[in-house]
């Protein structure tokens, strides 16, 4: 129950056993061809994005996205109050970017009216970059009125996806986004290895002409040699297939349904969490359907926790940085039903007598 890699059903399991293949031959162009327009289908946007995939992680995905989005002489607006949005700060630093950033405290919402005015007194700024759904506290942060920002001021805008899409609602045609970063193994349940950006076509004259700053990671030629049918490098070529086959059950389930069935679990799990007597971390409004931070009781430490949870079958996150003691988190991402829920909230309940009776 960890926000990726997560659990998935055999037939996304089994798809991997397909055999070896090259990847210059025809069936992988097929392939990769079919999975690029069911991405763009699953999520209504045929008409105005591409799909360009990329062989890595989410963060294969994202750096790609940021590394190729930005136009010589201008600047990117980075939102920071998690991991992941100082990773894109990161990003933006390793390429030399001119980065104006707005860090808030792990947790803590942007403040619109800040952001604004980093518009407004910035002028050279032509993208703005934030995350989604902050895994590091599972907080979702308010993309519709910041995409809002953005089209309001005629901005890009570089979103961090990698563990919502699929899981919280994203409105693409109310609240155009440029670049969308997402990845196989989480919300959508394929396997890790294949990650990709969903990219606004009417953009594509724009990344063009940006020269190359990365090698791996320049979505213009990744485009360019996909549209032909073609990879300008090794891909991860079972995955793909695994890919393949989550996005058959997504387009059957639908990404509405899907996203029903998270917050139904999400709420599920939270109400189980309250009645053990569990402090949650991020206010009702502001959570994401995805995964749940919650308070560490004092005297119990995350290590034994994990562990006795581990022994019952259930493998949980830690908390990051600032939260290593503080928190644990728990997902409801991936193929999880719910009576496996349950037992997980019924194991839980009964490590915290444990505790409490040991002293732990």
């Amino acid at each position: 129950m960890n926000p990726g890699p997560v659990n998935v059903t055999d037939k996304v399991r089994d798809a991997q056993l397909r055999g070896d293949l090259c990847h210059r031959e025809t069936e992988f162009s097929d392939l990769m061809r079919s999975l690029r327009k069911k991405l763009l289908r699953a999520f209504g946007i045929e008409q105005e994005y591409s799909a360009v995939l990329i062989t890595g992680s989410g963060t294969a995905a994202l750096e790609m996205a940021v590394s190729s989005c930005l136009t010589p002489g201008r600047s990117l607006l980075v939102i920071q109050n998690g991991v992941y949005g100082e990773r894109i700060g990161k990003m933006a630093d390793v390429y030399l970017m001119d980065k104006h950033a707005l860090t808030y405290a792990w947790g803590e919402p942007p403040r619109l009216e800040e952001i604004e005015q980093a518009l407004k007194d910035n002028p050279s700024i032509e993208v703005i970059a934030m995350v989604h759904h902050e895994t590091t506290t599972g907080l979702l942060n308010p993309l519709p009125e910041i995409a809002e920002l953005a089209k309001q001021y005629d901005k890009r805008l570089v979103v961090d996806c990698i563990s919502s899409l699929g899981g919280d609602e994203i409105d693409f045609e109310k609240y155009p986004i440029d670049f969308a970063a997402g990845t196989a193994n989480k919300c959508i349940h394929g396997l890790p290895g294949v990650s990709f950006v969903l990219h606004r076509k009417k953009d594509l004259c724009r990344i063009k002409d940006i020269p190359a700053r990365s090698v791996y990671f320049h979505l213009a030629d990744h485009h360019k040699a996909q549209e032909q049918g073609d990879t300008l490098f090794t891909p991860a070529i079972q995955p793909h297939y695994a890919l393949d086959a989550a996005l058959d059950e997504l387009l059957e389930q639908t990404v509405a349904g899907r996203i029903v069935h998270y917050r139904k679990a999400a709420k599920r799990l939270r109400k189980g969490f309250e009645a053990i007597g569990l402090e949650l971390l991020i206010p009702e409004d502001q959570r994401s359907n995805c995964l749940t931070a919650i308070k560490l009781p004092d005297g119990v430490s995350y290590d034994w926790l994990h562990d006795r949870l581990k022994e019952n079958g259930f493998v949980i996150y830690a908390g990051q940085g600032l939260f290593s003691n503080k928190i644990f988190r728990i997902a409801n991402m991936g193929n999880i039903h719910n009576e496996e829920f349950d037992r997980c909230l019924k194991i839980l309940k009964e490590c915290f007598i444990t505790a409490e009776k040991s002293g732990k």
